[in-house]
This record gives structure tokens, sequence and C-alpha cells, in this order.
């Protein structure tokens, strides 16, 4: 039997891309992933940012992070990973410190516009952050300072990046061009609906040709048009500048939310609304593999910058890491035992109420928090689950002798976390407010037709937020109305939990 070189291909990567860990903290819709060195950060509607140690795909002890007020819808590293960054609805960019999960530095977007995409530079000197009101702001890294902002467009800005280089830069937005800037932010080339009905991501190769006139870099583009792209990017002298296509792939069919090069700059991802993330010969734009294990949209791919590990992010609330093997090596098949279900609740204790919980389950509880130190305290106490839901910082200093100030403060936390957790677990989509992504207790319609929280809602509009939260259209007024009908149906729904 004849086999072509696309069934070759196919045949070479069955044994090549392996799923070696599922991780299912978040609570709502994954909408970014990001590797460092030696870390893997995921971020969600849930407002919370996520951090994995890539040995184990452990969680860190300060993970989740908590400082956004609304969903978190991008995050990037610094070069060499010790610092995060962070942005989200609610207007601002956040730098983290990886060695405590503290705050560094908390960025707010000029016009408090959503903040839906940053980018840091190769070298960790400026960053980059876009908004749904078409401006983007260049701040100083170091010094924390705005560099400059400026009007890019009149939709919103969805997609930015550096070269490798790090002296130009390029954005992506929903009325589908894409553009090329200097540092100054002057305008070198537009290439006016690169994609159809907008773009969704983008992203260069690492490595890039240099002659003695020109240089010219990879770029990688993906929209609603169901497309993923490849251009080269040329600059010529100082100002000249050009994009040509390279490629149109269409190895799926549905919009392509997210691509992504792999480091060596082989491999390209892309995760699409097809619920599928197709892996391509960079070089070529030769399907390799179709990776088809999530439920829902995919919505982020991201590979490592040092290991043979690439992460996908989804609708669905998971994370899946791969790993990328060659042929025969025999590792594809072979998966992480420490990192099997990473992540995930043990069982026993996931498949109750915390009111439910019995002594043993909380202190399993206890030791999947890393909380270890404090399984003899609750043992001598008696800590069940009502006990656990009960406690505070009063009572866990008089009565659990509990000195630490950080130790009471890290337990609350996590049991803040999980009622969270527990509370909006099985909570049908629409009863979620679309803004702060939590039950709603006093849901109203807007002039966009959605329902919000009122308080997020009346919030977002003394913001000098005049644009749909959902579409980011302009709002034709600014009233809302109760929605009962709803109101009752979520009384009827939280009586039955």
């Amino acid at each position: 039997m004849l086999i072509t070189g696309q069934e070759r291909n196919n045949i070479y990567w069955d044994k090549m891309v392996s799923l070696i860990c599922t991780l299912q903290d978040h609570r709502d819709e994954v909408n970014w992933c990001a590797f460092s060195p030696t870390l893997l950060a995921t971020c969600s509607g849930d407002k919370t940012i996520r951090i994995y140690n890539t040995n184990d795909f452990s969680e860190l002890p300060f993970s989740p992070l908590s400082g956004h007020g609304y969903g978190v819808h991008c995050c990037s590293f610094s070069v060499c990973g010790i610092y995060l960054v962070t942005c989200s609805t609610d207007a601002s960019t956040i730098i983290w410190s990886m060695a405590t999960g503290e705050v560094t530095a908390k960025l707010e977007h000029p016009g408090r516009s959503p903040v839906r995409v940053c980018s840091l530079s190769p070298y960790s000197s400026l960053l980059l952050s876009g908004a749904s009101d078409g401006t983007l702001a260049l701040w100083d890294f170091h010094t924390k300072k705005l560099r400059k902002s400026k009007a890019v467009t009149e939709s919103t800005v969805t997609a930015c990046c550096f070269t490798p280089c790090g002296q130009m830069f390029v954005t992506g937005c929903t009325s589908g061009d894409i553009k090329v800037w200097d540092l100054d932010m002057k305008q070198l080339y537009a290439e006016k609906d690169a994609h159809d009905m907008g773009v969704t991501c983008c992203q260069f190769a690492p490595q890039f040709d240099i002659d003695l006139s020109s240089v010219e870099f990879r770029l990688a583009s993906c929209g609603q048009d169901s497309q993923l792209k490849v251009w080269i990017v040329s600059q010529h002298g100082a100002a000249a500048c050009e994009m040509k296509l390279l490629h149109t792939l269409t190895g799926q069919s549905a919009p392509v939310l997210s691509c992504a090069f792999s480091s060596d700059g082989e491999l390209l991802v892309s995760g699409s609304v097809d619920k599928t993330a197709t892996v391509y010969n960079a070089s070529d734009g030769v399907l390799l593999h179709t990776l088809k294990r999530h439920e829902s949209f995919v919505t982020v791919c991201a590979f490592s910058p040092t290991l043979p590990l690439m992460a996908t992010g989804s609708m669905d609330k998971k994370v899946n890491v791969w790993r990328i093997a060659d042929g025969d090596s025999g590792q594809a098949e072979s998966r992480n035992p420490s990192c099997q279900g990473a992540g995930r609740k043990l069982p026993g204790h996931s498949r109750l109420l915390v009111s439910d919980w019995s002594e043993e389950d909380v202190l399993a509880w206890l030791n999947e928090e890393g909380l270890e130190e404090l399984v003899t305290t609750f043992t001598t106490n008696n800590i069940d689950g009502p006990e656990l839901l009960c406690l505070t910082k009063e009572t866990m200093a008089s009565e659990l002798s509990i000195e630490s100030v950080g130790l009471r403060g890290k337990v609350l936390r996590k049991v803040e976390a999980l009622k969270a957790e527990l509370t909006g677990l099985d909570a049908p989509d629409e009863f979620l407010c679309p803004i702060t992504r939590e039950v709603m207790k006093d849901p109203v319609i807007a002039a966009d037709g959605y329902s919000y929280e009122r308080e997020a809602i009346e919030s977002w509009i003394s913001a000098k937020n005049r644009s749909s939260p959902m579409t980011n259209l302009p709002l034709p007024t600014t009233l809302v109305m109760p929605n009962r009908s709803l109101k009752t149906a979520i009384g009827r729904w939280t009586v039955t939990q």
C-alpha cells in the first residue's frame, strides 16, 4: 500500500505527541497560558492566575494569584521567568514576582478601558498592553512608567507581539488589520483585512534572517475566518517595511483563536472553536497532527522555551499539557506519573459538599493544599467540614493556637477559594454574570440584551465604559432593567443546591 507524505507525517506524529497532564483548577474558561523556563502560568475568567512547576505540575504555594477584579485575559513571563505580567477587563496590567507571588506594580491603562492583551519585549525592557477602546500603551518595564499611549485602531486590540530583536511590534484587531510599528509608535506597515471578521492572535517565530540590507521575520496570525496564516515581515533600512503572505493554513473548520511557534521555530500550533489544536511544520505548512482532547473551544496554545512541552487551554476550564518527543525515543507513549491528575481534587472529598466532609476529608485537603504542618493541630481539635467553613483568624489564633499570622491568612485564602469553587461548580452559565463570572443576585438587562449583576454593570458604566462588555459596541443607553424571570430561576436553582 502506498503511503503519502501526509500519512507518513501523521503516523510519525502519533508517536511524538502525548497528553501527560490535565490541569482542572480553574472555575471558568482558560484564556491564556504561558511558559517560563521552569513554570507554567494559566489565567482565566474566574479572575485568578495559577502557577505550576513544570517538573511535576504541582501548584506553587502562593498560587492562585488573586489581584484582578474581573476576568484575566492574557499573561506573559519576563525572559528569565522572574516576573509575570497579566491583564484584565478591570483595565489594569499587573506585574507579579514569581519568587513570592506578590504584586510589584499595578499599571492602570490610559482611559480605563478593559485590557485584552499584553506582551513583553524579548529582553523584558518594554511592556505592551492593548485595550478594547483601540488604544495601545507602551511601558518602560523597569521604571513602570508609561512611555507612550496611542489609539492604533477604531476597534478592539486583540493581539500584540514584539519582533525577536525587540525593535518593532505588531498589533491585530477585531477589524481584521495587522499593523507594524516602531518603538516610537510610528506605523511602518498595515495589512488591511489580513483576517476577515477579525484577528485573534499573532506571534513571531524566535528566529530571524539578516543580511547587509534587510532583516526578515516570520509572523503567524489567526482569526475569525478559520485561517492560520504565516507571513514574512521584512524591514529594509531604517523605515521601509513590508509583509508578504507565505502560507494560508486551513486545517481547522471554525475560527482559530490562538497560535504559537515552538522555541526552535520548527513547529506551529493553533487552537480553534472546533475544539481542536493542530500542529504544523512551520517551514512548509504541512499539517502534522490534530489533537482532540478538549470538550470546548481551544482558546490558547503555548510552547515551553526550554522543555519539549506544549500546553493548550480551553473554555472547558481545562489545561492539557503535552509532551513532544522524537518518534523513536519511546517517550511519546509514556506518561509522567507525578502529574497524572495534577490540579484535580482528591477522590473522596471532591464528591461531597464541604459541609459533609469528615475529619479525614479535611486532613486530605490539608495535604493537597500544602498545609501538612497543620495536620496534627486539626486532628487534635477534630476539625471537620462544617468547622473548617467557620474558621476565622481569631478562632485559629485563640482556639487552635496557630501563632503565625501568615499561616492563618493562607488557610483562610484556601478556604475562601474552596467555598467559591464549590459554590459555582455546577451553576448554569446563564446564571453567571459575564463580568464577574459569579452567580447573579440582582440580575439586570442592559441595552445590549445581555444580563449582568446590577452592581457589576453599573460599576462598568460609571468607569466611563459606554460600550457593551460582551460585544464592545456602543450602548444606546446606560439604563438597565431588572430581569425578574432570571432572578426567580436563579433562586429556584439555589434552593436545590
